[in-house]
């Protein structure tokens, strides 16, 4: 088992001005499970290729354990990948798949086959070892991936969004596989995906990038519940965090014509600001006598929940972060008789539960 670390480990591609990943700095402990998760194109998988050794560090260091792997080639890195294409061999059985690497190390083949059988017990394969790749589910196939990865028994596992080729339903079942699984090997895994319930739910630390930058890294709910910047806001949580451009007044922030109150020593944090962005989770509204207007536009019931889809009422087009259009505001509410589509319903909200961001920095001053 073993420690990572990037330190200030930058990626530039010949013929592209900016780096591809920028000063990463990064420290995952012995046996953690940590997720890089971020949008398309935002450094994520770069910076696991180049922990693999698939890609060139321009600058900067990436340490596994006590050694410095940058210079070292994939092979002598002591760490085993997995693809999001399963990459088998489709002329060889599931065991040959297996205990590929083994061979290629001239492990003796007694000792390989019960390298291999032991992982077919581990992923509940025993009864496909026989089999070629083609005669196996999608599912099945990302298992045998997976155990040509722990046959070998590595320091680090690395995992570039295994699971994006599954359905939904597939998917849901094999993260709660791998999640068990690492915990019982106890191998440190550095894993990519762009879901960020799938990093939600499976990392102990997650790692969120954005155009090659770390904006932050910290357990899924501190993530959650303490969002550094507005993109962190926005990116984490399924609905989104609602970011509302809102009026700066005397003691608080206005939001159509209601006021929620924010402290003066918060307000001081963003001192020459008129205008500040509220964030505001779903589950954080409730129906209440006063609030915040809301016009519903749309109603989605799903049993013991609802989730109302709306503009703020009375403050004409609300500014939304991302493209300046009409902002749509979104509140799950818990409840049988949601309102209806077309009426104006009020919704209270926490103050302690209001998230506040400079608009000029985006970093959160609450």
């Amino acid at each position: 088992m073993a420690t990572v670390q990037y330190k200030e480990a930058t990626r530039v591609y010949p013929g592209t001005d900016h780096a591809a990943v920028s000063k990463l700095n990064l420290d995952i402990g012995d046996g953690e499970f940590m997720v890089l998760v971020g949008p398309s194109g935002c450094g994520k998988s770069t910076s696991l290729r180049m922990l693999a050794g698939l890609e060139e560090v321009n600058a900067g260091s990436i340490w596994i354990g006590d050694r410095d792997v940058t210079d070292l080639p994939p092979k002598d890195r002591d760490i085993a990948m997995v693809f999001q294409n399963y990459a088998l061999y489709p002329h060889m059985t599931v065991a040959d798949n297996m205990g590929f690497a083994l061979k290629m190390q001239n492990v003796p083949k007694a000792e390989r086959q019960q390298r291999v059988l032991e992982a077919a017990k581990l992923l509940g394969l025993e009864d496909f070892l026989n089999r070629k790749p083609k005669a196996l589910s999608g599912g099945q196939r990302q298992r045998v991936a997976m155990g040509r990865a722990i046959v070998r028994n590595p320091q680090v596992f690395l995992m570039d969004e295994p699971l994006s080729n599954l359905d939904a339903k597939l998917r849901v079942q094999t993260r709660t596989q791998i999640a068990a699984l690492q915990q019982r090997l106890g191998v440190t895994t550095v894993y990519v995906t762009h879901d960020q319930t799938e990093a939600m739910t499976m990392g102990d630390r997650v790692a969120v990038m954005k155009d090659g930058v770390l904006q932050q890294v910290d357990s899924p709910l501190a993530l959650y519940d303490a969002p550094k910047n507005l993109f962190v806001a926005g990116f984490i949580g399924s609905p989104a965090m609602n970011l509302i451009e809102s009026e700066v007044v005397d003691g608080g922030v206005k939001l159509g014509d209601h006021v929620i109150p924010v402290s003066r020593d918060v307000l001081a944090k963003a001192p020459n600001e008129k205008k500040l962005i509220v964030g505001i989770r779903p589950e954080d509204f409730t129906l209440a006598s006063e609030g915040i207007a809301l016009d519903v536009a749309v109603v989605e019931e799903l049993g013991a929940d609802a989730y109302l889809y709306g503009s703020l009422a009375g403050s004409g087009k609300q500014a939304s972060i991302e493209d300046g259009e009409a902002h749509q505001v979104v509140a799950r509410i818990s409840s049988r008789r949601p309102p209806r589509r077309g009426e104006q319903v009020r919704l209270g909200v926490d103050p302690a539960s209001v998230h506040i961001f400079s608009q000029e920095t985006t970093e959160r001053i609450s």
